[in-house]
């Protein structure tokens, strides 16, 4: 029998997908697994309703593809696919700084060094399902102040597509401190307006991630 894995009672679609999620962006439940309904609903001690909607708001994050009445599987990107998520968020993200620095006052810089702090603290303690999360936080943050919303959503959902693959790989990254250090980086040169840095060092940082998680990726399914 499956383990049970309490939830709390309220907003049960709410709790179990945040569970999933976490669950996918830690390699938990690695891609292309499938994930009954089912046996869900009994690993959770829920009806399936629930499980159901879950599935669902998955599916519309493109983490699994919902298959009608039986359950879903966790979406298996090709290497081009994962190419071109990066690329995506490469290019929204370089724009959305570029129109953030100027506006960003001081309680921005703040916001991101508190969430920089947390970031390294969760790193160091191997939370890695939070760092992900936090990681695309910490972006978020730094792009507040252009107060673009239409660009955030896409990028929203590229980011968790994105962040996926580096949750997915931290561990073999052993970059941790070469991301600190651009992040770290990055927000003295927005403190400074210095704009073409900034977004130079930012494009070369996410094009470091895109081709270390490729080169992962490449090996790992050649095993």
């Amino acid at each position: 029998m499956a383990q049970k894995r309490a939830v709390i009672r309220q907003s049960l679609p709410d709790v179990i997908t945040a569970d999933l999620r976490n669950r996918i962006l830690s390699g938990d439940l690695a891609e292309g697994e499938l994930i009954r309904q089912e046996l869900l609903a009994e690993e959770y001690d829920v009806s399936r309703m629930p499980v159901r909607e879950a599935l669902k708001r998955l599916d519309s994050e493109g983490l699994v593809v919902f298959i009608n009445n039986r359950g879903a599987t966790v979406t298996k990107h090709s290497l081009a696919e994962i190419a071109e998520i990066f690329d995506v968020r490469i290019l929204l993200e370089v724009d959305l700084l570029k129109k953030a620095i100027p506006l960003m006052e001081e309680n921005h810089f703040d916001l991101c060094e508190n969430l920089l702090v947390e970031m390294e603290a969760s790193y160091a303690a191997r939370n890695v399902a939070d760092w992900g999360p936090l990681n695309a936080q910490y972006h978020g943050l730094l792009y507040q102040a252009a107060n673009h919303k239409l660009t955030m959503q896409l990028l929203d959902r590229v980011s968790i597509q994105a962040n996926r693959y580096v949750s997915m790989h931290i561990d073999q990254l052993r970059k941790a401190d070469n991301a600190e250090h651009d992040h770290r980086e990055l927000l003295r040169l927005a403190r400074l307006c210095d704009i073409d840095a900034a977004a130079d060092l930012l494009c070369s940082h996410l094009e470091n991630t895109k081709s270390q998680i490729l080169e992962l990726i490449a090996a790992t399914r050649s095993k």
